[in-house]
């Protein structure tokens, strides 16, 4: 009974105290799932409708300095196959998806040097003349203060850096001794100051991740108030420390999905790839839960396999962009459309 009291409180306030969150993560029933998945799923069509918001993914470079633990991309994986588009494929994947509805392209990366300010920026600026009504979202990690601003000038919008974790003890677990998280929520914080629309998040079951880990998360979350959140389960890769470790599931995934939605009702909330790979009907699934975005991958097909953060990484099917269509039969199939549209925040 009191985590159906803690459920109604969330729903009615749109926020629990910490003790409470932590119970609810613990406490749960079939009864307590479906309370929260059904809130969740009529607060986002109270805010945005039964609209679900497409974003072309551009994975535009496989190189990464970084070694997180986690990652297919990291620097110490010798298996990984490397590639970086070009300025006029990155345009040309653009040109497709403006064609196919798109209005926001996404343009995602390893942390990769040879894409410098000058680089990159030539780039934003050159979709922001080409797509003056789209959106830009970066997703490039870390980079200064300085950089940010640059690349806002040049024309990008919109910036979407997990934060991963709140808790520095499991930061430590998921990176390498050179990365920390009081840089990471910096630069969440600075792009936040610049003007972007932000977006942060998690893996869920990650290694060494526990529940009350999963609560400073939300508590993070709640009170940075980012315009987007995406939440996808830990899926492992074979060639990284972490390739025995046990992913996180579908069911964990949604339930977070559910509760982020009602602490945040007007927040952008992604069903991601990673879910719809661990489950066939996942990013339906999400959609139930709250989620109102998709990302289909624009990125050129012979690439998509090398863009490989976690084993099995689909990119195909109702994933591919060309495949638009199977995307709009599955989404019709539990009453929602795509929305050829912006989809801008409703957060400020």
């Amino acid at each position: 009974m009191k985590a159906l009291e803690i459920a109604d409180k969330l729903i009615q306030t749109t926020d629990a105290d910490d003790s409470e969150l932590l119970f609810l993560l613990k406490n749960r029933t079939p009864e307590l799932e479906h309370r929260l998945q059904q809130a969740a799923q009529q607060t986002a069509i109270r805010h945005y409708g039964r609209n679900v918001f497409i974003r072309g993914l551009i994975e535009f470079t496989s190189y990464c300095k970084n070694d997180c633990y986690y990652c297919g991309l990291r620097r110490s994986n010798a298996c990984a196959e490397r590639y970086r588009l070009t300025e006029e494929e990155i345009l040309s994947c653009c040109e497709s998806g403006y064609e196919y509805g798109f209005r926001t392209f996404v343009l995602q990366g390893g942390e990769d040097a040879f894409f410098t300010d000058e680089r990159l920026c030539s780039i934003v600026r050159r979709i922001r003349e080409r797509f003056s009504d789209c959106a830009i979202t970066l997703s490039v990690g870390e980079r200064s203060e300085e950089s940010y601003r640059a690349l806002f000038r040049a024309g990008a919008n919109r910036y979407l850096l997990r934060h991963e974790t709140a808790t520095d003890r499991h930061y430590k677990v998921l990176h390498p001794a050179e990365m920390t998280l009081e840089n990471r929520l910096n630069c969440l914080d600075a792009l936040r100051s610049i003007g972007y629309q932000v977006g942060c998040g998690i893996m869920v079951g990650s290694p060494g991740q526990t529940t009350a880990d999963i609560v400073r998360d939300l508590r993070y979350m709640k009170q940075f108030r980012p315009h987007m959140v995406g939440i996808g389960p830990f899926i492992p890769h074979k060639d990284t420390p972490f390739k025995d470790k046990a992913a996180g599931t579908a069911q964990d995934t949604v339930f977070l999905l559910s509760i982020v939605r009602l602490m945040l009702p007007e927040v952008l909330l992604p069903a991601t790839t990673a879910l719809g790979t661990i489950l066939p009907n996942g990013r339906e699934l999400g959609i139930q839960h709250g989620a109102n975005v998709v990302m289909p991958n624009l990125s050129p097909q012979n690439v998509r396999k090398k863009y490989m953060l976690y084993d099995n990484k689909l990119s195909a099917g109702a994933e591919a962009a060309e495949s638009l269509r199977l995307l709009e039969e599955s989404l019709k199939t539990i009453g929602y459309e795509i929305a050829v549209s912006r989809g801008d925040s409703l957060i400020k």
